[in-house]
């Protein structure tokens, strides 16, 4: 038996070698230009061999290679089971990582949320029942200053899937848009990104369908936003020609495999589903009475009623495919169900609203915090604030992809399992809460002020879910950074737009009938057909991230959703005013509090203390934090402001000693002298200050060798005249030569507090 396997696996690595061999010399470029003239290229047939399908996409000096490999055999799990990796490792920009083993360790937020974004492109042009496991890997190979990746990993994919023989309905094709001064721009770099007003990524395959958006705006309006999206549609089926003109004429692209015939239930048998199952499954989703607990219930009561009845009737049958056979019917049923009785399940019309219910200052502690309900969703938000230094600081490789070294903004979302009513595992953030939380943060970054002397945190935890609670978490995040008192500049929410579809044979460019639904439920976004969520104030959207389950959709859909989430955005920030209309003026007590101080140069010492001593006990017994702006000034920051008055007057025992008298440029004051040095003489004005140089050109008219040739001498008192500090060096800047002539002005002792003439003076 072993003898035959290691026959089986020899024969098997032959086959590989041979395939290898045979198309090592294939290398196939095809460039492709866009309107605005910049120009990408996908070469083929050159690295990864071995997996079904590879593709290189470069832009500039940016290079993503892409694999897809698929099993031959089906497994049995009733879903596409497609997998979709995405590294940038520190390699590809000429880095070290920093961590402690030099190495990459785990996967990073923005390798997370560019997998999310390359599969949600592929996954809708798969057909539903294609069942071998599939992994698509995107391998980030170089990468330059001016061109992301993530969008040409989409395109890599896309060529990857067209050549290989894995079962797929593309290719599609992606390209990002920005706009700056109202013109639209074909894939901007970094630096057009950083005055850009938009950065979205428009994915779209044949005949001008939309299959995923992604991106955000500075308030950008909704005309500019859909004049983006039909450009950017425009633009891909440059990539798309290119990539079907590739599998037609390089002699590597590889016939499709043959569609696998997956085990079915008998005709019979899934009549006797659907007989037994629809009409009972309507009265459900026409019942209004039903939450989401109780709907789900009754399905899953007649769920076993069904597999019950029909596994007794035909025995011979399959129990689970009998289970995913009703499952079928469940989603048929409520399509049918939204789409004839023109009603959704809990009775509201398709462009009403779930009822919706504010609450702020929930908890006195907290700088900020809110309950924002809707419907069946509801999530907690609390915002924190702290200091600059706070700020989360990016590594040197996600600083060069996004542009941005350090944020003082970020939304952490999370999502536990009692908020749908399960038992599950809480521990470290998942992919879904990731992708979650960073689309509530780019609806909410455009409307924080950027001079804000605080590091904000926004915390969303979803205490019960049941659709859109991304789009909760930026309501009720506007709601809590207005309690927090932040000066944002006008209040953002965010709503879902749902959509289910009629047509015939995955035509989608004809569909016969379709029902655009606001604010969907989470069993309209499970059986409907797109996941649109938009967020935004009133003037303008923010982001966008739309997800479909069918291989694309009209620009007039879109159009019409994204129409109908304006509405209903609109009327929610109407209700968020409700509840507090403006950011908080008055100062809560555990509001923290951020002051400067400002000092002379030589006082930095003794604020800092012997190895910044005096800063370590500071924070330890106050909490407060004291950083060094500048060489005059430094930043007090204290969490309330029973700990700034206790900081400040800590502040103040260290410089007691050292108080510095108020100086008048161009005064006259007495001078003692400390030191006879070669150069000069060293002098104090007053009490505790350090001894300053009064240089030999500034003691008298003459040209002065040494001081004791002028008769000064250590302990006597002469009279100067101030003429401020150097800028450069700090230090005061006197002179005595000036005064040779009868003096006009009254000379002042600052260590007699009076205005005398000083008694010797030679």
């Amino acid at each position: 038996m072993i003898s035959q396997l290691k026959l089986v696996k020899s024969f098997r690595n032959r086959q590989l070698i041979n395939r290898f061999y045979s198309i090592s010399s294939s290398t196939y470029d095809t460039d492709i230009e866009f309107s605005n003239g910049r120009k990408i290229t996908i070469r083929t047939g050159h690295l990864a061999k071995f997996s079904d399908g590879c593709a290189i996409v470069k832009s500039g000096d940016t290079a993503v290679m892409c694999t897809a490999i698929s099993k031959q055999k089906p497994s049995t799990s009733s879903f596409l089971p497609l997998t979709v990796d995405y590294r940038l490792k520190s390699a590809a920009a000429g880095r070290i990582p920093t961590n402690f083993l030099r190495r990459e360790l785990g996967t990073s937020e923005r390798e997370i949320l560019s997998a999310r974004l390359v599969d949600r492109s592929i996954r809708p042009l798969f057909s539903k029942d294609y069942r071998c496991d599939t992994q698509i890997v995107c391998n980030v190979l170089s990468v330059d200053s001016m061109n992301k990746p993530d969008v040409h990993a989409i395109n890599a994919a896309s060529a990857a899937l067209h050549l290989s023989d894995i079962p797929w309905n593309g290719p599609l094709a992606a390209v990002r848009m920005g706009m700056i001064n109202n013109e639209l721009i074909v894939n901007p770099t970094r630096r057009e990104l950083q005055h850009s007003s938009l950065d979205l990524i428009v994915a779209a395959t044949k005949q001008n369908l939309v299959v995923m958006l992604e991106g955000k705006g500075d308030i950008i309006l909704l005309p500019d936003l859909l004049k983006a999206i039909k450009q950017g549609t425009k633009e891909a089926q440059v990539i798309i020609n290119k990539i079907e003109g590739m599998r037609k004429e390089l002699p590597i692209a590889k016939a499709k495999r043959e569609k696998l015939d997956l085990k079915t239930l008998s005709q019979e048998v899934t009549e006797a589903i659907k007989a037994t199952s629809s009409l009972r499954l309507k009265d459900i989703f026409r019942n209004v009475s039903h939450d989401k607990l109780s709907r789900d219930n009754a399905v899953n009561v007649l769920r076993q009623e069904v597999t019950s009845s029909v596994w007794s009737s035909f025995p011979d049958s399959d129990i689970n495919q009998i289970i995913e056979e009703f499952n079928k019917v469940t989603i048929a049923s409520f399509r049918e169900f939204v789409l004839e009785e023109n009603i959704r399940c809990d009775g509201r019309g398709f462009d009403d609203l779930r009822k919706i219910s504010c609450e702020v200052d929930v908890f006195k502690p907290l700088h900020g915090s809110a309950i924002f309900t809707r419907g069946q969703t509801q999530v907690f938000c609390s915002v924190t604030l702290d200091s600059k230094e706070s700020a989360l600081k990016l590594d040197s490789l996600n600083a060069l992809e996004s542009g941005v070294k350090e944020k003082s903004f970020f939304v952490h979302y999370e999502f536990p399992p009692y908020a749908v009513g399960e038992i599950g595992k809480i521990g470290a953030v998942n992919r879904r809460e990731l992708g979650h939380g960073a689309l509530a943060e780019k609806g909410l970054v455009p409307i924080i002020p950027q001079n804000s002397p605080f590091t904000i945190r926004l915390n969303s935890e979803v205490l019960e879910s049941n659709g859109s609670s991304s789009m909760a978490t930026v309501c009720g995040g506007s709601l809590a950074l207005m309690d927090a008192g932040i000066q944002i500049s006008s209040p953002a929410a965010g709503v879902a737009i749902g959509l289910i579809t009629k047509y015939n044979n995955d035509d989608t460019k004809h569909i016969e009938d379709y029902r655009i639904l606001t604010d969907q439920l989470g069993i309209e976004d499970y059986m409907g057909d797109m996941d649109m969520k938009v967020s935004g104030t009133k003037k303008g959207i923010t982001s966008i991230q739309t997800d479909l389950k069918i291989p694309g959709i009209p620009l007039k859909i879109i159009n019409e959703s994204l129409q109908k989430s304006v509405d209903a955005k609109s009327k929610i920030i109407d209700i968020l005013r409700s509840c507090i209309d403006s950011p908080r003026l008055e100062k809560k007590e555990s509001w923290p509090v951020s002051e400067k101080l400002k000092v002379e140069p030589h006082q930095r010492s003794k604020i800092i203390g012997p190895g910044g001593i005096h800063v370590k006990q500071l924070f330890l017994e106050t909490g407060v934090q004291l950083t060094q702006i500048d060489e005059n000034s430094f930043n007090i920051f204290a969490p309330s402001k029973s700990a700034m008055d206790e900081a400040k007057e800590f502040i103040q025992k260290l410089l007691e000693k050292d108080r510095v008298p108020e100086l008048d440029f161009g005064g006259i004051y007495t001078a003692k002298i400390i030191e006879l040095r070669d150069i000069g003489v060293m002098v104090t004005l007053y009490p505790s200050m350090p001894p300053t140089l009064l240089h030999n050109s500034q003691l008298d008219m003459r040209k002065v060798a040494h001081p004791s040739a002028l008769g000064l001498e250590v302990g006597q008192e002469i009279s100067v005249k101030y003429f401020g500090r150097d800028p450069v060096s700090g230090l005061m800047r006197l002179s005595r030569k000036v005064l040779q002539s009868p003096a006009s002005a009254k000379i002042k002792n600052l260590d007699r507090n009076s205005s005398t003439l000083p008694e010797k003076e030679k």
